[in-house]
């Protein structure tokens, strides 16, 4: 589990990360450039088609995530970690810490030693030959927004009592991490604007969770119910909430957060 830093008082992030291959591991950042209408830079930049898909890499459109290799499905793609490095955008797959296989995602053929790794790893879960999906400047999100998504620790702390087990932020992939806040707040911002440092986020949606959650991120097993622990507490099955950038600029771990009462526009 994800040891909580300790900031100034007061709301503030604590982590950072993106998702630069749709369902593998995150990168954790300190420091990120945001851009008004855009994700976070490289986040599902590159997806795995299972099987013959529908994304179009000439003509890119949000399609359903089922069409790609994920974690709510596919939670075999837990049990390995991948590396990626921004400078080459190479991509580097481990098991148990060993290097297994490692290809340029811009190159055909780096992405072929990653695909054929993929259709011998993943064989069980496969439709046909995977293949890895990109289209410059989209984000293969499972929703059709550019926009960050965005948990509070003190909520998923209070998840924790409620199962009764630690509970690993990252089941539920978030790009920001706040800290310093009550718990389940961010369930009512929808309309409201954060501001982080020099930029300002609108929230617009919460987030309906899914099988992923119970999904443990470090070792592939479905070892939870997540979903329905919230359904039972709260009726509903949402976790965090998706925010689009409206100002861009640079936000660090530790920045401050400034949670407004109106979405500007």
């Amino acid at each position: 589990m994800s040891t909580e830093p300790t900031f100034a008082r007061g709301p503030a992030v604590s982590a950072l990360y993106r998702y630069p291959v749709k369902g593998l591991t995150p990168d954790a950042l300190e420091q990120v450039l945001l851009t008004a209408g855009e994700t976070l830079p490289l986040d599902r930049a590159w997806a795995i088609e299972n099987g013959p898909g529908r994304f179009d890499e000439a003509n890119p459109r949000h399609v359903p995530k089922i069409n790609f290799l994920m974690l709510m499905r596919d939670e075999k793609l837990a049990t390995f970690t991948s590396r990626f490095d921004e400078g080459t955008r190479t991509l580097e797959i481990l098991r148990a810490g060993r290097q297994v296989c490692r290809g340029d995602l811009t190159t055909k053929a780096g992405r072929t030693i990653i695909e054929q790794f993929l259709a011998a790893y993943m064989e069980a879960s496969l439709r046909g030959p995977p293949r890895i999906v990109s289209s410059p400047g989209h984000s293969i999100s499972d929703v059709a927004a550019k926009c960050l998504h965005i948990i509070n620790l003190a909520s998923v702390r209070e998840l924790e009592r409620d199962i009764g087990r630690p509970v690993d932020p990252l089941r539920f992939r978030p790009n920001i991490v706040l800290t310093g806040l009550p718990p389940w707040v961010e369930l009512g911002w929808a309309g409201k604007s954060l501001v982080v440092a020099d930029t300002r986020l609108s929230v617009f949606k919460r987030t309906d969770r899914c099988a992923a959650t119970n999904v443990d991120p470090a070792t592939g097993k479905r070892d939870m119910d997540i979903p329905a622990v919230l359904a039972r507490r709260f009726g509903h099955m949402d976790f965090g909430v998706y925010a689009r950038v409206e100002t861009g600029g640079s936000i660090a771990v530790g920045a401050s957060v400034t949670v407004e009462t109106g979405a500007p526009g």
